[in-house]
């Protein structure tokens, strides 16, 4: 009997000595490739990038759930967004909030990260954990330029959030300048021939 609870001991210790170096050394090169996004290492974040078949560039801190997209978007990096959207960053990972760098670069109403986003293949539309898209976010902010590059690109006004309202409903609201309405209705005349808008991954 304790013979064989003995081996039992053994043999699971010897299947956690194998198994455990290979989800280590993942969350080791996802977390040092964290760090050099974080550090503007870009030395160290390309050479983990071109270790063949990695998908390191999708690494997701284990606290947070925040990419390196997120990350570069917070600190308002065109430079850094562009790099890692070449590489192949999917830029509709959400963190453990819900928001997706596009939704963080609206929130910042940091445009040109919002343009390089939907042009690196974000989804417009998406929505945080309290359904507040992008485009809603920009009409809280009252930010008419960022509306407008939203509804240029597709961002659809009607869509509502966990409170059942939209960005139109929001911009209807007495206390909001007309001009945010507008900036909205702006795309109603569009046409649906899509021209002028990109969509896709650029490199």
């Amino acid at each position: 009997m304790v013979r064989a609870s003995f081996r039992s001991v053994v043999f699971a210790s010897l299947a956690l000595a194998f198994a455990a170096p290979a989800s280590a050394q993942f969350y080791s090169e996802g977390f040092e490739f964290l760090e050099a996004v974080k550090d503007r290492n870009g030395t160290d974040a390309t050479e983990m990038l071109n270790r063949p078949g990695t998908q390191i560039v999708n690494a997701r801190d284990i606290t947070s759930g925040e990419t390196g997209l997120h990350i570069v978007t917070a600190r308002r990096d065109l430079q850094w967004v562009r790099f890692l959207l070449q590489e192949g960053a999917n830029p509709n990972i959400a963190d453990n909030a819900g928001r997706t760098p596009l939704i963080l670069a609206a929130e910042l109403g940091f445009i040109e990260a919002v343009e390089a986003l939907i042009r690196g293949g974000a989804r417009v539309d998406v929505a945080n954990s309290t359904g507040e898209t992008p485009l809603i976010s920009a009409v809280h902010a009252r930010n008419v330029d960022l509306i407008e590059v939203l509804v240029e690109n597709g961002a659809d006004p009607d869509v509502t959030d966990n409170t059942g309202r939209s960005a139109r409903d929001y911009a209807s609201m007495g206390n909001v300048s007309r001009r945010v309405l507008t900036a909205i209705e702006s795309g109603d005349n569009d046409g649906d021939d899509g021209e002028g808008r990109t969509y896709g991954p650029v490199f």
